[in-house]
């Protein structure tokens, strides 16, 4: 087992130290296994080239890019922060050219401006609208400022990625239909000038728990807590059975994380076996990950109108309607609460993402319910939205009380403003003209 490593080792190492070493390296780093391993491997190849050749040879940039899609399992987030601010520390230390980077998403694409404040359904596998806003579009959008940089003469990037041929054998089909005989670097598939180099992919998943829990962290990070959130994570049908050096040590690998809010699955098992291995605080997520994803598609709940006006193709399928965002709201409030109350210093959601959401009703001429007024009911205490302009309330309250008279006109103004400003609130007007065409014909054969 240590000399296939100690090969994959001299593998990066050679590879960092080739011709073309103007392409920064990405590394996509989670802080779970493979990425843990990933790290650790090339890590140990830089200080073989910095102790058999000298720190002149290390030229090229190794970018480490941690995404936080700001609904991350808390236990995770607190984890992988403490261990980049090591990775910082330990790489300014021996003087490497690793440096970390965390990118999260636009405001406009946050989870909880999208469900909250536009009011789309949590998501499913038929609109599973947060993949590419919460994690593909921040680093897509790094990798490709690393490529037109001015310092990249070669506009050119290679992203080393944790994947393993024994994950599934869906994975081990995708990594052989990219791979090129002969060759370590493949094609990005989405992204131009882009390549991909997967050292771990022969490794079986008891190699990544022999390294984890054998191997001493480069960056002096504790491998041992990292092993301990997995076990902790195991539900009862993830057995951890297979001995990797002392009876201490299992394979314990199949637990997966990701985001507390998580819809898609029927099932959030790692935080119900967190809970069940003694993170009771954990309760208020799960309890209310698992409301929201019962309410969700509740007629009472949903317009029959999709946030561009247009008819759901199915009755109650359109945007969560107002009230409801508002209940949500206040289930997020109460779940932090609770959490704050246990003596946990958790924000799920945070004050950019308020006044966000605050804007985005005002603009769907909704008046009932203010963010504030939410947070005071919950916390009995105000909360300071003065950043949010009052003008656009006052205006619309103006234009409100103008239009009394005539309801059908008050009605067209009112989806022509629910147009407009939900185009315009985070900058995106494309399509806006056709929009309003649409309205507008609507109104003329009503």
């Amino acid at each position: 087992m240590s000399k296939r490593i100690n090969y994959i080792i001299e593998e990066i190492a050679d590879q960092y130290s080739i011709d073309d070493s103007n392409r920064p390296w990405i590394i996509g780093f989670s802080g779970g296994k493979d990425s843990t391993v990933l790290l650790t491997l090339t890590w140990l190849a830089i200080l073989k080239i910095k102790n058999e050749k000298g720190n002149s040879f290390l030229s090229r940039e190794i970018h480490v890019v941690c995404n936080d899609t700001l609904v991350e399992n808390p236990i995770i987030t607190n984890y992988v922060n403490k261990v980049l601010e090591k990775i910082k520390e330990a790489s300014l230390k021996h003087s490497l050219p690793i440096f970390v980077q965390k990118t999260i998403p636009r405001l406009e694409d946050s989870f909880f401006v999208n469900l909250v404040g536009k009011g789309y359904p949590a998501p499913n596998n038929s609109f599973r609208w947060c993949t590419e806003r919460l994690k593909i579009k921040p680093t897509a959008k790094f990798v490709t400022d690393i490529v037109k940089s001015e310092d990249n003469d070669h506009h050119e990037a290679i992203i080393l990625v944790g994947t393993r041929k024994s994950e599934s054998s869906s994975r081990a089909k995708s990594i052989k239909k990219h791979e090129i005989k002969g060759k370590r670097l493949t094609k990005h598939p989405l992204q131009n000038n882009v390549f991909v180099y997967s050292p771990i992919k022969e490794l079986q998943l008891e190699e990544i728990w022999y390294i984890i829990n054998t191997f001493q962290s480069p960056w002096g990070a504790n491998n041992k807590e990292l092993f301990d959130i997995y076990m902790d994570a195991s539900a009862d049908d993830y057995e951890c059975p297979t001995m990797v050096s002392d009876k201490e040590h299992k394979s314990c690998g199949q637990s997966r994380f990701g985001c507390w809010t998580c819809t898609v699955v029927k099932q959030d098992k790692s935080i119900s076996a967190q809970i069940e291995n003694g993170q009771g605080w954990l309760i208020p997520l799960r309890d209310l990950r698992n409301w929201i994803q019962e309410e969700r598609n509740k007629p009472e709940n949903r317009s029959h109108l999709r946030r561009n006006g247009v008819e759901a193709t199915i009755p109650h399928g359109g945007v969560v309607e107002l009230k409801h965002r508002a209940e949500i709201l206040e289930k997020i409030f109460e779940a932090q609460k609770q959490i704050n109350d246990l003596g946990y210093e958790v924000e799920l959601i945070n004050k950019q993402e308020l006044i966000a959401i605050q804007v985005i009703w005002y603009r769907d001429l909704y008046f009932r319910y203010t963010v504030s007024d939410i947070y005071n009911k919950v916390f009995n205490k105000h909360l300071d939205m003065k950043q949010h302009n009052e003008l656009v309330k006052k205006e619309e309250e103006l234009l409100l009380s103008a239009c009394e008279k005539d309801k059908k006109q008050f009605t067209l103004i009112q989806d022509l403003l629910k147009l407009e400003k939900s185009k315009t609130i985070m900058m995106k007007r494309r399509g806006l003209i056709e929009d309003i065409e649409k309205r507008y014909k609507q109104y003329i054969t009503a």
